[in-house]
């Protein structure tokens, strides 16, 4: 009989352990880089950077404009970049892209989603064979390696190293994380490939993005293929320069037609439209400066 107590004793340690370690594990995002803050301890500069913790997995979101303000804030922070079990980077500006000198020596190994990009892309991959045309009665000399086409015509890129995996399509990267992805029609963007980070739960989809050039409704629209309801978004959505009268008519938008529950918005979102989303969202909006801790609700 004592033994019998003594396995339910131990059983019952186990389970409160369990239940504890979930309850510690809880989804939240850690904002690494941004220009704005009410944290000492980091440096605020132009740019965006984010660990997001979700279901047991760590996922960099990005990593800043300046490998030395990457590092310094995420020392500062405490977060280990050795224990990632992958990364995702939005889009090719140097403004999400530079901490990846400092991400590579510290974990060159890690896995680093990443759009897939045309020729001159930065994140490597290949030029489609259809990009030349052959014209046979051009002098060897003229034509592109003497006329003996490679099946294909790899592009490089400026890291060191790097384990960049191309997405070019919503694809689910592990059980309930996705990347959905969208190319910009925005002129002075235009064809800028981006990924966001969509991640399933039980009250839906909670989004985290970079800059959304392709525009903020566009990603949505993408996302709800995968879940009608994306309750939770973060991150840059790129109306630091939108005239005031558009970001009324999105803001009203974000709220009425998406039905958004709970916003974080940073980065390029701009200071106009902090304000209105502060005031449309009420405490549903959410601080997100460098050095904010946010739990996914």
């Amino acid at each position: 009989m004592k033994v019998i107590r003594g396995l339910f004793a131990l059983a019952a340690v186990s389970l409160l352990l369990a239940i504890s370690a979930h309850a510690v594990a809880k989804d939240r995002v850690t904002i690494l880089y941004d220009a704005f803050s009410d944290n000492k301890a980091v440096t605020k500069d132009w740019g965006f950077s984010a660990l997001v913790e979700h279901d047991g997995k760590r996922i960099l979101f990005d990593t800043g404009n300046n490998a030395a303000t990457f590092e310094h804030n995420v020392k500062a922070l405490g977060v280990d970049l050795s224990k990632l079990d992958f990364v995702v980077i939005s889009h090719r500006h140097s403004d999400h892209t530079t901490g990846l000198k400092y991400l590579l020596s510290v974990n060159p190994n890690v896995a680093i989603y990443a759009p897939n990009e045309s020729v001159g892309g930065i994140f490597g991959g290949a030029a489609a064979p259809g990009l030349i045309k052959p014209v046979t009665s051009l002098p060897e000399r003229m034509r592109y390696y003497d006329g003996h086409y490679p099946d294909k015509i790899p592009t490089g890129y400026p890291w060191s190293g790097g384990n960049f995996v191309l997405v070019d399509k919503l694809t689910e990267i592990s059980p309930g994380v996705f990347l959905v992805f969208t190319i910009s029609k925005t002129p002075g963007t235009l064809e800028l490939r981006e990924l966001s980070l969509a991640l399933r739960g039980p009250e839906g989809l909670s989004l985290i993005v970079g800059c959304s050039h392709p525009g903020i409704e566009e990603i949505l629209q993408a996302a709800t293929s995968i879940d009608p309801h994306v309750h939770f978004l973060c991150g840059g959505l790129h109306l630091v320069s939108t005239p005031e009268t558009e970001i009324d008519r999105l803001v009203d938008n974000l709220k009425n037609k998406w039905k958004l529950e709970k916003v974080a918005p940073g980065h390029c979102t701009g200071e106009p439209a902090f304000l209105r989303l502060q005031k449309a969202f009420g405490n549903d909006y959410l601080y997100a400066g460098a050095g904010t801790r946010i739990e996914i609700p």
